[in-house]
C-alpha cells in the first residue's frame, strides 16, 4: 500500500513539474500551405503574427527568404518582407493575401 501510495505522489510532481515549464518561443518566421494536394506555400509569416492559421509550418530565414523570392505573398499585417530586408534589395515581392484585391 505504500509503494502505490508513494508512487501516486511521485505522478503527481512529475504531473505539476511538466506544467509549470514555459512555453518554447515562437518560431522567427512561419510559411502557410494551402489546402489540397501538394500544399503549396501560399503566404509568409513574421513569427508571432495573430493571422496564423493550423496550416502554418516553421520556418527558417533562408526558408522564408526563397518563398518571397519566388512569389509567396507576405502577410499584409506583420510585413515579414520588410523585417527580412527583401524589399530593400530592388526585388519586386508580392504583398497582399489572394482574397481576390
Amino acid at each position: 500500500m505504500r509503494t502505490r501510495d508513494w508512487i501516486a505522489t511521485e505522478e503527481q510532481h512529475q504531473a505539476l513539474e511538466t506544467g509549470r515549464r514555459p512555453a518554447p518561443p515562437p518560431p522567427e518566421w512561419l510559411i502557410e500551405h494551402g489546402i489540397g494536394t501538394g500544399r503549396p506555400p501560399v503566404r509568409v509569416h513574421a513569427g508571432g503574427c495573430w493571422d496564423t492559421r493550423t496550416r502554418c509550418k516553421p520556418a527558417t530565414a533562408d526558408q522564408a527568404r526563397r518563398a518571397l523570392a519566388e512569389g509567396v505573398s507576405a502577410c499584409p499585417h506583420r510585413r515579414p518582407d520588410t523585417a527580412i530586408g527583401l524589399l530593400g534589395c530592388g526585388r519586386r515581392v508580392r504583398s497582399r493575401c489572394g482574397r481576390g484585391r
